[in-house]
């Protein structure tokens, strides 16, 4: 099992790994738990060109033979909404069901409604036959199944490859049992199979993987097999003959941190994906609040790019219509259904840029440009690096906004924080029927200080082959805010290659507190051919003051931005995941310190220094809290170098001294990574941090 993570607050509301209703993949007993291992995973940096270059594997990796999941399944699994509570039942399910067909979900392809953990007896009949708990289904799983069914859809079940499944009730798993329980899932109608790994008794997981999927093939009814044992095996090396989609990695929750984690460790393993064999990085989170908007189609949009499996996790019946716009998004669906079968591959990720791309049958290139930082950040590449052929321009089509322009080879668009753009590029005639596309952005840095004029210069690029027309240009910021122009905001004709660059007075208003804030950049033109293109760019300033003179404690300074695993870091104590304040001395090898940041990986926490500052100091490790849990990797970056690096650190290690040279820097981001293994436990301190200045 992967290091089971286990929150500090036993007052947290949040579902946890330790808690009765935790998750499946989460509770081994300890016997298992002593006998699974992790799989060893190349570190990954928060912000840094950091995706390990995968194993070669056959370019045509061996697959089940049954044409069945050609394209990644869609669906829905209720645990991430539901977990094991009382409104997990035959009425949900049905409901399910009723709004795929209501809301359009059938017609952008959705299909497999499928149960979790939680619905059958702890006990086996006198006949060793599984038992539908009757008040969850009073009519059984096959009238649910034929209810699915008469909607035109599939109906999933799960069950555990072990004598248990994964919840703490201690419901009976498939182990001993696979040729009789396959039998039982066949008579009911089911359609397709989610194959936990809890409570397995140490028994072989190749072994035990591959008798369930002979003893559905006895069945002769066709199931779809989702192998769910957590990436501890590294089934992408083995079971492409065995399932048609395996989890790559433990369990995700409804957090940045965790989705973040799991994208990068999924990205890797684009070899190993095809018709009928995909990898899967575990179910969507989109709609269940614990996520931006903007957060939640960067999940989609990464998801779709990576061909991974589509699985609903939020209550349907309960969604906003925001939730609905993201799933039921058609043209971001084909990306991941595309019939050629390919997994995105990272073209680049530099600095927290990340490009990936994903070759579509038709020849085109879907690319996400994807921005991991909390800053808004200009992302950008070419035709040529994404794979596509050279041709004189190049149709563009925004996935998102649905709108389409054209290229001559730059891809390019400011992203904003943790969003991504997902295009759809293709070379071929027809460009010229749409306006050309425009790079815009900031071409100075945004830093102001409240009360003071600051100025701030905009770019307006032609990226296309025609001229951009009646160019108009306009930059807003929040409320209270002055802006002012102090040059040109519009040409007649802005030609191809040539930018339009724009001064501005910003200006905050006193008193205004240190952070990001957003400004809108706004560009309206027009073809030659008189067709309208308007875009709507988001930019980030950020408010600051000077660094003060002298060494100062890092916990006593404002940053301009944090991210977190879990919870908000936390000023002189270690992280509690939950609320601020819940964290506890931060302790490193018996030492407690009384200033520092705890934090919890994946983490990113960024200073202005303005050029004043020299050096940062800190003592750094896994917090004494979590025993022999915990495994992390500290970096200092500064504008956008990395100039200290720990390595991989374990709970076990005692604190490491760590000095970074941050001369002339603008910005100091302090990093801390999973070391590789997911963010299971790391809780990390920067232990009397200090910055000379």
């Amino acid at each position: 099992m992967r290091h089971p993570h286990t929150r500090t607050t036993p007052t947290s509301t949040t579902p946890t790994r330790t808690a009765p209703t935790a998750r499946r993949g989460r509770l081994l007993g300890a016997v298992t738990a002593a006998l699974l291992c992790t799989a060893g995973v190349t570190p990954v940096a928060l912000t840094a060109p950091a995706v390990a270059a995968p194993t070669e594997v056959p370019a045509e990796a061996p697959a089940l033979a049954d044409g069945l999941a050609l394209t990644p399944p869609m669906g829905f699994n209720n645990w991430n909404s539901t977990h094991c509570r009382a409104e997990f039942d035959e009425s949900m399910v049905k409901g399910i069901a009723d709004l795929f067909v209501d809301r359009g979900l059938k017609a952008a392809g959705y299909r497999y409604v499928n149960l979790d953990d939680c619905w059958a007896l702890p006990e086996r009949d006198a006949d060793g036959k599984l038992v539908p708990d009757p008040a969850r289904f009073p009519n059984g799983i096959k009238a649910v199944a034929d209810y699915v069914h008469s909607k035109g859809l599939k109906l999933g079940i799960y069950t555990s490859a072990g004598t248990k499944t994964c919840n703490s009730a201690g419901f009976p798993g498939a182990l001993g049992h696979e040729y009789s329980d396959a039998r039982q899932f066949a008579d009911w109608g089911v359609d397709y199979l989610k194959y936990d790994n809890c409570n397995n008794q140490g028994v072989d997981a190749r072994s035990r993987y591959t008798t369930m999927r002979d003893a559905l093939k006895a069945t002769g009814r066709p199931i779809v097999y989702s192998i769910c044992e957590w990436g501890e095996n590294k089934p992408w090396e083995w079971a492409s003959d065995v399932g048609h989609l395996w989890r790559t990695t433990g369990d995700i929750s409804d957090n940045w941190g965790s989705m973040l984690s799991i994208l990068k460790k999924n990205l890797p393993l684009a070899p190993y994906a095809g018709p009928g064999h995909w990898n899967d990085p575990d179910m969507l989170e989109v709609g269940n609040g614990g996520m931006t908007d903007t957060e939640y189609r960067t999940h989609f949009s990464m998801w779709s790019v990576m061909a991974a499996p589509l699985l609903i996790g939020s209550d349907l019946r309960k969604a906003s219509q925001a939730t609905f716009d993201v799933l039921g998004n058609k043209e971001v669906v084909a990306v991941d259904q595309d019939p050629l079968g390919r997994q995105g591959t990272v073209i680049s990720s530099e600095g927290g840029r990340w490009v990936v791309a994903k070759e579509m049958k038709d020849g085109s290139r879907a690319v996400a440009l994807f921005n991991e930082t909390a800053a808004a950040q200009r992302v950008t590449t070419t035709a040529r690096a994404v794979g596509l052929p050279a041709a004189p321009a190049y149709t563009l089509r925004d996935l998102w906004q649905h709108r389409s322009l054209h290229t001559a080879g730059t891809i390019a668009a400011t992203v904003p924080a943790h969003g991504t753009v997902l295009v759809r590029v293709s070379a071929g005639r027809g460009w010229a029927a749409h306006p050309p596309a425009v790079g815009t952005g900031l071409d100075s840095a945004p830093f102001v200080t409240a009360g003071t004029p600051a100025t701030l210069t905009t770019s307006v690029t032609d990226l296309g082959r025609t001229p951009a027309t009646l160019l108009t240009v306009s930059l807003s910021g929040p409320q209270g805010w002055t802006v002012r122009a102090l040059s040109p905001t519009g040409t007649a004709a802005l030609p191809a290659g040539r930018a339009l660059r724009t001064r501005w007075s910003v200006t905050a208003p006193a008193g205004t507190p240190i952070g990001s804030y957003d400004l809108t950049l706004k560009a309206g033109y027009r073809s030659p051919a008189g067709v309208r293109a308007d875009s709507a760019v988001p930019l980030t300033a950020s408010v600051v003051v000077p660094p003060p003179a002298g060494t100062s404690y890092l916990g006593d300074l404002p940053w301009l931005s944090a991210v977190n695993g879990y919870g908000p870091v936390e000023r002189d104590t270690s992280n509690g995941e939950s609320a601020a304040g819940d964290g506890h001395p931060i302790t490193l090898g018996g030492a407690v310190y009384a200033k520092g940041l705890g934090v919890h990986a994946d983490s990113a926490v960024e200073y202005y220094t303005g050029g004043a500052c020299t050096r940062v100091t800190a003592d750094v490790g896994v917090d004494d809290e979590k025993g022999g849990k915990g495994t992390v990797a500290f970096e200092v970056w500064a504008d956008g170098a990395r100039v200290a690096s720990t390595g991989v650190l374990t709970n076990a290690m005692p604190a490491r001294s760590l000095t970074a040279d941050v001369t002339g820097a603008q910005v100091v981001r302090l990093v801390v990574t999973d070391g590789g293994d997911g963010i299971d436990s790391d809780h990390a301190d920067w232990a009397d941090a200090r910055l000379s200045c």
